[in-house]
């Protein structure tokens, strides 16, 4: 019987909160960021156009096991709209497919904005990876094909107009899983009797992570420079977070050494006294500052699902 293969790169885990430039993919970002750090595995929370900017948070290593945690969380854009024009792709990628020479007012804009907060009913762009009969809408789009994509409820908690001029107008939204902004844009155009699509998007925030926690890629390249790998990696690595952090809007549990290799065991914990957590579906236990495990808390016992190798 052949050996089974060494995974190869470090075993580093952790996030990093990539800054992502234009005109740059997702999972290009996250082939580059994986090549920098050496790491045995990658990937992301929530895909970015390369036509959108900001916040992608790349996950290395263990922390790819709470990706799922941080793609539910709320997310920040800062977008603008240009008026005048509907495009294939719902942003400048695309071919106009309609054009109206009439332009909103300010107070039209913002008459609008309430029909638009809320739980709202979405038709994702045709330009989306959202899969029709087992195959992406994009490439279906991309082949020359129509297609007819459900509508599907999302949740927009926030909605501003930041500023407007009689061809532009930038908003700030604070929405929940799933929302497409090319979507918005492209609906209020239809509302508006103007039509309009995405001038650029940028995202600034995704749950727990914000704006201080961005790492320009620019940064992260030109560590390239330190000819010494271990010296370089180093300071790589000091770019990135701790994976529990992707947690933090979860119940947390202490425990000590003893407890963290029972639960690495797979082994429930009993939680004591006083102050011993409520019942939770989910929660997430640390030792000394580092992820064990994620679990529920029932009966008086911390029960792992997923546990964590020490880092």
């Amino acid at each position: 019987m052949s050996k089974p293969r060494k995974p190869k790169g470090r075993p580093i885990s952790g996030w990093l909160i990539l800054d992502k430039p234009l005109d740059f993919g997702s999972t290009e970002a996250v082939s580059k960021i994986k090549w920098l750090f050496k790491a045995q595995k990658a990937g992301h929370a929530g895909t970015l156009d390369p036509l959108a900017s900001g916040m992608l948070p790349i996950a290395l290593g263990d922390a790819t096991k709470t990706v799922p945690y941080v793609m539910d969380g709320r997310k920040i854009y800062e977008f603008t709209v240009a008026w005048g024009e509907e495009r294939s792709t719902d942003d400048l990628e695309g071919q106009v497919v309609r054009s109206s020479a009439a332009r909103p007012t300010e107070e039209a804009i913002r008459a609008l904005l309430p029909k638009y907060t809320g739980v709202i009913s979405q038709v994702p762009p045709q330009f989306s990876a959202i899969k029709i009969d087992g195959e992406r809408a994009y490439d279906l789009a991309r082949d020359g094909e129509t297609v007819e994509i459900p509508a599907r409820e999302v949740e927009v908690f926030r909605l501003s107009l930041i500023g407007s001029t009689p061809h532009l107008a930038h908003f700030e939204i604070e929405c929940g899983k799933g929302t497409y902004v090319r979507s918005l844009a492209r609906d209020m155009g239809r509302d508006l009797g103007c039509y309009g699509h995405i001038a650029s998007l940028r995202r600034t925030f995704v749950a727990p992570f914000g704006e201080e926690d961005m790492v320009p890629l620019a940064d992260l390249v030109a560590l390239e420079k330190i000819e010494d790998d271990a010296e370089r990696l180093a300071a790589l690595d000091e770019f990135l977070i701790e994976t529990g952090e992707a947690l933090s809007d979860l119940p947390h549990v202490a425990v000590n050494d003893d407890q963290a290799h029972r639960l690495r065991m797979g082994n429930p914990i009993i939680l004591r006294g006083r102050d011993a957590p409520l019942p939770a579906a989910e929660a997430y236990a640390t030792a000394r500052g580092k992820l064990v495990a994620i679990g529920e808390i029932a009966e008086g016992e911390f029960r792992p699902k997923r546990v964590f190798a020490t880092q």
